[in-house]
């Protein structure tokens, strides 16, 4: 897109008249759909993803993107259901079963995110963000050892991904490794992770 065009408006506009010249391209729809996602336009988006799927009922992307804009307005139900449409049309597509574990780590729920992130990482091996959301729900469950492995492998090979660095620093304060703690909670905060205040409190007794 960067490439052709300088100005999204113009995109969006020639998008609009391939649209008015071809109405039942799927494609269009959601590349339109993406083009109001970077505009922020969320009402806008969400109209242009549907008719995506309305002319190609199997388009999982379109279904995942549905998924981010209901997430965005805080209904999480929304954003499972059209994760679960995308999983359905795409059984081997990661993102939308990490999506789904998210969402189930939201509600409350780790068994089934589980479930659901390791599909995803059974798909996608190095998909970071579903195997740091496998840590959380590991942490929820009180898998202590499993969260710390898994934060300790990411970390591994992706250094600088700190929100795996604040998980392992839940995982460790839980196993009273407080000096270890601090450190990889430090390393989060230098990271431009934002560390809980309550956790940092918690922290604070055990400074030397």
């Amino acid at each position: 897109m960067k490439a052709r065009y300088d100005d999204l408006d113009e995109y969006i506009a020639d998008l609009k008249q391939e649209i008015a010249n071809n109405d039942q391209c799927a494609t269009h729809h959601y590349n339109l759909g993406l083009a109001f996602l970077s505009k922020r336009d969320f009402v806008a988006a969400e109209e242009a993803l549907l008719e995506a799927v309305r002319n190609s009922p199997h388009l999982a992307e379109a279904y995942v993107q549905l998924g981010g804009i209901c997430l965005e307005r805080g209904d999480l139900e929304g954003c499972l259901r059209y994760n679960e449409e995308a999983a359905n049309c795409r059984a081997r597509f990661a993102i939308p079963w990490s999506n789904i574990g998210f969402v189930h780590i939201q509600r409350g729920d780790p068994d089934k995110a589980i479930t659901a992130l390791n599909k995803a990482l059974k798909w996608d091996p190095k998909f970071v963000q579903a195997k740091n959301s496998l840590a959380t729900a590991h942490f929820m469950k009180g898998d202590l050892d499993i969260c710390a492995k898994l934060c300790r492998e990411l970390l591994e090979k992706e250094p600088g991904f700190a929100p795996a660095w604040n998980n392992l620093a839940l995982a460790l304060f839980e196993q009273k490794e407080y000096a270890q703690a601090i450190e990889a909670a430090d390393k989060a905060a230098e990271l431009g992770f934002d560390v809980p205040e309550g956790f940092l409190e918690e922290l604070k007794p055990y400074r030397a």
